[in-house]
């Protein structure tokens, strides 16, 4: 008898693991996730509000790659939706006490919400929730928020990167000679500079493709 509790406390997600439904709802971890997947949802909309900034300055390349961003935050929302049914089940109805952010201004203005947004979610909100969780015994969804924090850490770092050089004109600019690719062409020069209009397929400058950093060092 004995050993067979040892196995239930021991089991995945520790002793909580086992509640049923009802019981799973008086938990915090179960507003955290609500909260989470419409966090999550609400980010990947605006980051494409963003791309779509960008694609309206003609920033191609910028624009897909905050598109990208958006895409890892739809990702986010379907992993946390996930564990929500896996712990929960369907339901009707979550009301939640939450705010979140909706920011508007410029392509600069959008960037700058979106790093600030990122660090909070990788600083603050996301080792909260999961300190909460593992406290509460589901270990498996306090690695779920770590992991997410860790790539929200890396979409800061980018963010920030993008924000500066959009700000200072410095996008397709780097000290040190590297190496320019059109996107669209693959054509290729080394330089401190990308080309306004690529000299094999026309294409302007938003076309090039980006550096983009990774724990701080630029790619």
């Amino acid at each position: 008898m004995k050993e067979k509790m040892r196995n239930i406390l021991n089991n995945e997600g520790g002793a909580f693991g086992r509640l049923n439904n009802m019981q799973f709802e008086q938990t915090e971890t179960f507003k955290n996730l609500a909260r989470s997947f419409a966090g999550e949802s609400q980010a990947g909309m605006r980051y494409q509000l963003i791309a779509k900034l960008a694609m309206q300055e003609k920033l191609k390349t910028l624009s897909d790659a905050i598109k990208t961003i958006a895409k890892n935050e739809t990702y986010h929302a379907k992993r946390f939706f996930e564990m929500l049914q896996e712990k929960a089940g369907s339901k009707d109805n979550i009301v939640l006490d939450a705010g979140y952010p909706f920011h508007a201004g410029s392509l600069i203005d959008g960037l700058r919400f979106a790093a600030t947004d990122e660090k909070s979610e990788s600083t603050e909100i996301y080792p909260n929730f999961a300190e909460t969780a593992e406290k509460e015994g589901f270990k498996d969804v306090a690695a779920l928020y770590r992991m997410v924090a860790e790539v929200e850490k890396q979409h800061n770092i980018i963010f920030n990167y993008l924000y500066e050089a959009v700000k200072n004109d410095t996008l397709y600019k780097n000290d040190s000679p590297i190496l320019w690719v059109c996107s669209e062409c693959g054509y290729m020069h080394v330089g401190t500079e990308a080309w306004k209009i690529c000299p094999l397929c026309k294409a302007d400058q938003g076309h090039v493709e980006l550096h983009l950093p990774f724990e701080g060092v630029r790619l």
